[in-house]
């Protein structure tokens, strides 16, 4: 299995009642296929997998797969289904459904509160492993989970091959030299948004990154950038307009309700947020605004930049072709 491209963890949009508004939820899963998106990960963070029932979360697979099958003109999605559960048992009927009903991936995270020892860990992932026998996403995500994914536990997983990525949300940047050095048959994906520039200049070619669900082009931009053009100074104008959302997002530990209020800015029902989350008030809502639009003139103004500066070399080249072939005329060069 290869990582490569943008991948959004979708949100769950939510009626008043707090039950899933499919229709809208279908909807915003076409919105990125068509948005040219590489991959979609169903049952992440972003789409509160903890506040769902099992049934739920395999209905939403199931819509996403749907939705996938019918891209017959251009590759399709990938599918990542994330199998995330304070109880082990359950993540293992997670990932035997996931490959039931169609997931392409699995993502596979510390059961949180539990603090299992990096061995305790390996056993639980290579559960999950053996229950589905299919390529496997890590998700290391210390703040929330509690526990690193250190070395022993990579080594341990290591027995199977079907442990072909992770999603590195830790921070750490020491951790990425780490992976990319010690562990280079493990694709690494960022998952700590304001590192995305880094995560590309260390040969990741994968982004898990939620604000891509409201600004997709965007995001696709810097992938663009960094890993099909190798043109970092232009990242690195990307990145430096990209900045004040990451800050925004994690304004007062509210980055849900803000992916969602990104999505309503955009035109789509995002639906509420399930308890213990609350929406966002006036003020955060008018700051999310002002960010994002900002935000989309500045990457739009630097993409027009890319393009004069190439169609300005290309006339250049034309120029100086057109100039050599009328003096080789003129003096009977060969």
């Amino acid at each position: 299995m290869h990582f490569e491209g943008i991948y959004t963890p979708v949100i769950t949009p939510f009626r008043e009642d707090y039950s899933i508004d499919f229709d809208a939820y279908a909807a915003h899963v076409q919105y990125l296929v068509d948005a040219g998106v590489h991959g979609l990960m169903i049952g992440g963070t972003t789409g509160e997998y903890y506040v769902e029932s099992h049934d739920e979360r395999i209905e939403l697979l199931k819509v996403a797969r749907e939705i996938c099958n019918r891209e017959a003109s251009s590759p399709a999605p990938q599918i990542i289904f994330g199998t995330g559960s304070v109880n082990p048992d359950a993540s293992i009927q997670l990932a035997e459904d996931g490959a039931k009903y169609g997931a392409d991936v699995l993502l596979v995270a510390t059961p949180p509160y539990s603090l299992p020892t990096q061995r305790e860990l390996a056993l639980h992932a290579l559960s999950v492993d053996r229950a589905a026998d299919m390529p496997i996403m890590l998700y290391n995500y210390p703040d929330r989970m509690g526990v690193n994914m250190e070395a022993e536990f990579l080594d341990r997983v290591g027995q199977s091959a079907n442990f072909c990525g992770i999603k590195e949300s830790s921070g750490d940047i020491n951790r990425l030299h780490m992976l990319a050095r010690d562990y280079p048959h493990i694709q690494v994906s960022c998952g700590m948004d304001d590192q995305a520039l880094e995560f590309f200049a260390w040969g990741a070619k994968s982004w898990v990154c939620a604000g891509s669900n409201f600004l997709p082009a965007e995001h696709i931009a810097l992938y663009r950038a960094c890993v099909l053009e190798n043109d970092f100074r232009k990242a690195r104008r990307i990145m430096s307009a990209m900045m004040p959302l990451m800050r925004v997002l994690e304004q007062g530990g509210k980055f849900i309700q803000s992916v969602k209020y990104g999505v309503t800015l955009d035109g789509r029902v995002s639906g509420e947020v399930r308890k213990p989350l609350r929406g966002l008030n006036k003020d955060e809502k008018r700051a999310m605004a002002q960010v994002v639009q900002t935000l989309k003139t500045t990457i739009a103004r630097i993409e027009a930049d890319t393009a004069s500066s190439e169609n300005a070399a290309v006339v250049t080249d034309s120029t100086a072709t057109d100039t050599t072939t009328a003096t080789a005329k003129k003096t009977g060069a060969k």
